[in-house]
């Protein structure tokens, strides 16, 4: 471990350390952002009133709206001449949500994704290929950090400009390479298409985040680029990646979420009520010793469920595998379906590919969802492709519930992933 004195804290005791920081955050809020107060007093709520961390459901939960509304400092909780780092959303619409870092919240950040990466496998003297965006968004400065802590030597490719990349990773030999699982494959596939042989590579481990991924998709890069695929959690509002990682030697058991900084929840999406531990909800995060911009109970829209692990190296709770996005789940016809349980059923499918994408349209008042899949590079006949067609639309149906029509396309036809996040919806209801 990275920091054992606190990935390995006793249960008791990190519930104590929870409490005294949460109890402490809800005042330093409270008298110093005039959003919280106000939703404090609405409540009828003052943090003299909280006890401890089981008092947390008490406290307000704070939506990404809220984060736009007060654009770009309303819920920053320094003076301006505190900040040290401003990181933003894309912004794909409307304004960007805004985050600050104090001094102080680049040393955590630092802290979190240098635990993270030691959880993933990477050690001191190694060297890291960063594939993350670099510039507002905060996923390649944030690892960059986190690596140097760790004592490693970082190679700040930044994303796209694959001819680049793979040049670099086989000139500077990297151990460990840091991107969006969607944009591994990419390279991966660039290998195999290239023939460039597995000794030209010197990669052990992947560090991958930044978009919901499968097994499927591990096996995929991990095949691929010789290495051993983990998973990094983190958003931007709460730090940055960082959040939660998962340990190479444990990897598709869960992610252990750093506990001392962040403290989480699962909620029931329509209620908002809490669920018990193994129950997928939506999960909500608390900043337990952020300084610049502490969010209380934020809402992150991903689905999952929490548990411990007993048998696991570390004491903290872990996150399941994102199931999808509350506002990316499409309802048809009554049933929720996420883009990543019909992945999961391609992965079964030798012949086809693990590039696919869902197209949503209307059919008269109702909406429709069609899978595009791409298949492999065997020529198959008329009756064969038929057969598969009908093979996958099957398997969906007794899965999931749906009678989705497939479309199988041509090798290299759905888009990949150019360093940044993928979508695997097409909504051509946005169109008109």
């Amino acid at each position: 471990m990275f920091n054992p004195d606190m990935e390995g804290l006793p249960l008791e005791k990190l519930r104590k350390l929870q409490s005294e920081r949460l109890i402490a955050l809800a005042h330093y809020v409270y008298e110093r952002v005039p959003f919280y107060r106000e939703r404090f007093e609405q409540q009828g709520l003052h943090p003299s009133m909280l006890r401890g961390i089981a008092d947390i459901a008490r406290l307000p939960i704070t939506y990404k709206t809220d984060l736009r509304d007060q654009y770009p400092f309303g819920l920053s909780a320094v003076p301006e001449d505190q900040i040290r780092r401003i990181h933003a959303s894309s912004g794909t619409t409307g304004k960007p949500t805004v985050v600050v870092y104090t001094a102080e919240d680049l040393e955590l950040f630092a802290e979190v994704n240098a635990r993270s990466l030691y959880a993933g496998g990477a050690r001191p003297g190694m060297k890291m290929h960063n594939a993350y965006g670099y510039g507002l968004f905060t996923g390649g400065l944030g690892i960059h950090a986190g690596a140097e802590r760790l004592g490693m030597a970082v190679v700040p490719v930044s994303g796209g400009m694959t001819d680049r990349q793979l040049m670099l990773l086989q000139d500077f030999r990297p151990e460990v390479i840091c991107c969006t699982p969607s944009y591994a494959q990419t390279l991966a596939e660039e290998v195999d298409k290239r023939g460039i042989g597995r000794g030209a590579l010197n990669l052990k481990f992947g560090v991958l985040g930044a978009e919901p991924w499968t097994e499927t998709v591990r096996a995929d890069v991990e095949a691929g680029l010789g290495l051993v695929a983990t998973n990094i959690y983190g958003l931007s509002e709460i730090i940055g990646p960082g959040v939660a990682q998962e340990d190479w030697e444990e990897r598709g058991s869960g992610s252990y979420i750093w506990e001392d900084h962040f403290f989480p929840e699962i909620l029931d999406p329509d209620t908002c009520e809490p669920l018990p531990e193994g129950h997928d909800g939506v999960l909500v995060l608390t900043t337990l010793t952020k300084k610049g911009m502490p969010l209380l109970r934020y809402w992150t829209n991903d689905i999952c469920s929490l548990s411990y692990d007993k048998g696991g190296k570390r004491t903290h709770i872990k996150m399941s595998a994102i199931k999808g996005r509350a506002d990316d789940m499409l309802i048809i016809r009554g049933v929720n379906l996420f883009p990543t349980q019909v992945e999961v059923l391609i992965r079964d499918i030798p012949e086809l590919e693990p590039h696919y994408q869902l197209v949503v349209s209307k059919k008269g008042a109702l909406d429709r969802v069609d899978v595009r899949v791409e298949m492999g590079d065997t020529p198959l006949e008329i009756t064969q492709l038929e057969g598969l067609r009908a093979h996958l639309m099957q398997k969906i149906r007794d899965n999931i519930g749906l009678h989705i029509d497939v479309e199988l396309m041509p090798p290299g036809s759905i888009p990949r992933s150019e360093g940044g996040k993928l979508s695997r919806i097409l909504d051509l209801r946005r169109n008109g």
